[in-house]
């Protein structure tokens, strides 16, 4: 693998081999080669490319779509070299919506303990564990929401994704993604995201690792349209990093597994597909530090809605109503007087299955654990267990920093249901419901309702 000469062209290298500002979507368009001189300039695909290199487009987007995302390759071999066709294989806890099982309920107020490493060796693809989906991949809406597990690293071994992008949040160990189009090292606190059609290899820098995957069906993530919120907090495209450019030339038998329409099919390479010497564009892996992350709140009174913790949405056909919201709740102040800070009860059209990441969440005190997971479905009612809400409402209410905590959510318009793993094997809190049980009426007929 060339590590040395590896150079982007328009923007400096920054820690962990990446490049800064940038973010799919809002026309910034990145170039970076690992030789000199590799880059066509003025064109993108001329009769005889530099290294005798072979150019190769990847598109994210259809040719005509108002904001094209797409990237030119400049690579060894085409990608389209194997030796043989493609074989179905089984990927048993690997599932793809619409997967709805019969004998599983997905209505009801559920949450999950840290799913256990095992002792059988897995990798980034045996080790993934799905827990929901929804929609239906067939028509791109939708997503999946899994665990992984993972003890080895693949070798020889690489995967793509026809179906979706995939948006990695580690909770536990460090993974390195090799992609095509570089490489990108992903830890706790960091988030990244593998686009659809990319292919990749992920090793384990130190493990076990385990972390939550959104697999998202349809339209890109992308950053929230702001409103009156203007131009500053939240997460900003400078803080998101893209990888340079770094090549293998390495001819060893290698295998690839390809998704699609849920099903995955292997097919046999002589060589490392990871061989892209040089690219330009827009369509591209990503890393973010959650930590980067600016949240903003009500300095006065009133509870805001969790979408001002919105990370990156994909939208849906519908204005408003997102495919998948993606939302982080991380350390800050909370100043607001006479007001219920923590998430007050409701009932929504979006489904939401949450992640801690690290620390304690403070709606759920107990129970909600590291590692651990909940999911209240759409238009099902849930909030505060008894021990936040009678805090919450007895607290002297003076600026208090929320700190020790990072809890994110998997949010749908669409109905999330349960897998055979996460109805039967996952480790499923029955009890879950019974943080309600002891809530007690406190009507009396008198104004302070107390």
């Amino acid at each position: 693998m060339n590590t040395q000469d590896q150079r982007p062209i328009n923007q400096a290298i920054s820690t962990n081999a990446t490049c800064p500002g940038y973010m799919p979507g809002f026309g910034n368009d990145f170039e970076t080669e690992a030789l000199p001189d590799t880059l066509p300039q003025g064109m993108n695909s001329p009769q005889k490319c530099a290294y005798g290199l072979y150019a190769e487009q990847l598109s994210g987007t259809a040719f005509t779509h108002e904001r094209p995302e797409r990237t030119w390759a400049y690579r060894i071999r085409p990608s389209v070299k194997h030796s043989t066709r493609y074989a179905r294989i089984d990927l048993p806890y690997w599932k793809t919506a619409p997967h709805a099982p019969q004998d599983v309920s997905s209505l009801g107020q559920y949450r999950w303990s840290p799913v256990a490493h095992s002792e059988v060796p897995l990798t980034w693809l045996t080790g993934m564990h799905t827990m929901t989906t929804a929609g239906d991949v067939n028509t791109q809406t939708g997503m999946a929401a899994h665990v992984y597990l993972v003890t080895q690293s693949m070798v020889d071994d690489y995967f793509y994704s026809a179906d979706s992008e995939m948006l990695v949040v580690p909770q536990e160990g460090r993974l390195r993604f090799h992609t095509e189009l570089g490489i990108i090292d992903v830890e706790p606190k960091e988030i990244a995201i593998m686009p659809r059609g990319l292919v990749y290899r992920v090793e384990l820098l130190d493990g076990p690792a385990r972390g939550f995957v959104c697999e998202n069906y349809g339209q890109k993530f992308e950053l929230p349209h702001r409103g009156p919120i203007g131009a500053n907090c939240l997460a900003n495209p400078r803080d998101f990093k893209t990888p340079v450019a770094a090549f293998e030339d390495r001819e060893v038998p290698s295998t690839v597994t390809v998704k699609w329409c849920g099903q995955f099919h292997k097919t046999d390479i002589g060589q490392s597909p990871l061989d892209v010497v040089a690219w330009h564009g827009n369509y591209a892996p990503l890393k973010y530090d959650l930590r980067a992350f600016c949240p903003v709140g009500a300095i006065l009174f009133d509870h805001p809605d969790p979408s001002i913790f919105t990370v990156l949405t994909a939208p849906s056909g519908v204005p408003g109503t997102a495919n998948i919201d993606f939302v982080l709740f991380r350390e800050r102040w909370m100043v607001a007087e006479n007001t219920f800070r923590p998430p007050w009860y409701h009932k929504n059209v979006m489904s939401e299955l949450m992640g801690n990441i690290y620390g304690i969440y403070d709606a759920k005190p107990e129970g909600f654990v590291p590692g651990g997971m909940s999911l209240h479905n759409m238009m099902l009612p849930h909030g505060p267990d008894r021990k936040a809400f009678e805090g919450a409402s007895n607290a002297e209410l003076k600026a208090e920093k929320l700190d020790n905590t990072m809890s994110f959510m998997f949010e749908t318009r669409f109905p999330q249901h349960l897998t055979e793993f996460a109805g039967r094997e996952a480790p499923l809190q029955d009890n879950y419901i019974d943080c309600w049980s002891d809530m007690e009426k406190h009507f009396d007929g008198t104004p302070d309702g107390r």
